[in-house]
């Protein structure tokens, strides 16, 4: 048997890593400004991270969700803290996909509608309604196609108000930053609309923070900029720094009831534990700062090149838009300078890397970016 065969793979191997450093099958060494998509939040293999699983899975690697689990209650309560959302409700699951499809049903359940507004470019996952709410028409199937969503632009108030205005509509789904859309930032001013649009409409507001929450953009969640209170909120991906878990943030406005959401492996003792290592370690090393002061000196010490357009983003979720395909550059990045970095479309490098970035790993960076682009 082979392995189906949908990935575009470059020829690394990773076996190895701590901090923000990858080593491959062949002893070769990588500064690592990627993350695995953001998932690596608090750095690879850090040895309270590696010490809380291996402790949890000397006690109990899993159980059903049909008895209580107390490392649930200990993440609920430390979320609550340490993001400011003390007075919300957490319900875990596995991934983000998973979050978003969560936080779409609920808040179809606690409206009674079933249509949901998007946004353009947007990315929400590839499981059925997440993928529903995402605008890439090559990876919806026929049988994704059919949920009620309509797309409006990022940052077009206007756009909203109409659509909210036919009725109909249970939610609006939201990035904190547009992630695979090109690091695109909803402007303060427009999140605050759309929270008071949606309060008038009884519509629920959903912040996905899959890829922007967690710290990454120098607040614990990005919209934390505007000073808003969504509805529900979506975590993944930097939870748990690689092991499966995500979860939502839930209103008190919302009433749970017994069988509305239920998931088998969510909030399993190895996730919990995974995850509660992982606040451990941003508050102890203020790493939600880390990723404010790095990211900041980073973005104001990129080069200035005719051959950069844009550079985009908050905190450790930047996204650098070239006037030209970025292949070429990535691939020396990669190859002859030995750093991960992403991408997104074909004309911007994304990089997403951990919050333990350090000044001096940015300007290894820095020096390598520069050195390519006078190539």
């Amino acid at each position: 048997m082979e392995l189906f065969d949908v990935y575009s793979l470059f020829d690394v191997a990773p076996v190895r890593a701590r901090g923000c450093t990858v080593w491959d099958d062949k002893g070769q060494e990588y500064l690592d400004l990627y993350g695995g998509h953001a998932v690596i939040s608090v750095g690879h293999c850090h040895p309270h991270y590696v010490a809380a699983l291996k402790e949890q899975l000397d006690r109990i690697g899993f159980y059903s969700n049909s008895v209580r689990n107390p490392l649930q209650e200990q993440l609920a309560k430390r979320i609550g803290e340490v993001s400011g959302y003390e007075d919300y409700s957490l319900f875990l699951d596995n991934s983000g996909a998973e979050s978003n499809e969560n936080a779409a049903k609920l808040a179809s359940f606690h409206t009674g509608k079933d249509r949901i507004i998007a946004f353009r470019r947007s990315f929400h996952g590839r499981t059925s309604g997440a993928v529903a709410l995402t605008d890439n028409p090559a990876i919806i199937s026929p049988f994704n196609a059919h949920h009620r969503v309509t797309f409006c632009d990022l940052n077009d108030g206007t756009a909203v108000a109409d659509e909210l205005a036919k009725g109909g509509v249970a939610a609006v789904i939201v990035e904190g930053i547009q992630g695979c859309g090109g690091i695109h930032v909803p402007e303060p001013g427009f999140l605050q609309h759309l929270s008071r649009l949606c309060e008038h409409y009884h519509a629920a507001l959903i912040l996905d923070e899959v890829q922007s929450g967690y710290g990454r953009t120098g607040k614990f969640f990005a919209h934390q900029w505007a000073g808003i209170r969504p509805d529900i909120i979506t975590l993944g991906k930097g939870i748990a720094n690689g092991f499966p878990c995500g979860g939502i943030l839930i209103s008190p406005a919302f009433r749970p009831r017994k069988g509305m959401l239920g998931t088998t492996f969510g909030g399993n003792y190895l996730a919990c534990a995974a995850a509660l290592a992982v606040l451990d370690i941003i508050e102890q090393e203020d790493l939600v700062e880390n990723a404010r002061v790095v990211g900041e000196y980073l973005k104001a010490h990129l080069p200035q090149s005719p051959r950069i357009k844009e550079v985009r983003g908050r905190g450790l979720m930047l996204g650098i838009e070239m006037n030209e395909s970025v292949a070429p550059l990535r691939k020396a990045l990669l190859y002859d300078k030995h750093i991960f970095t992403g991408v997104a479309g074909t004309n911007m490098i994304r990089l997403l890397a951990p919050l333990c970035l350090t000044q001096a790993e940015a300007d290894r960076f820095l020096q390598a970016f520069n050195e390519v682009l006078a190539q």
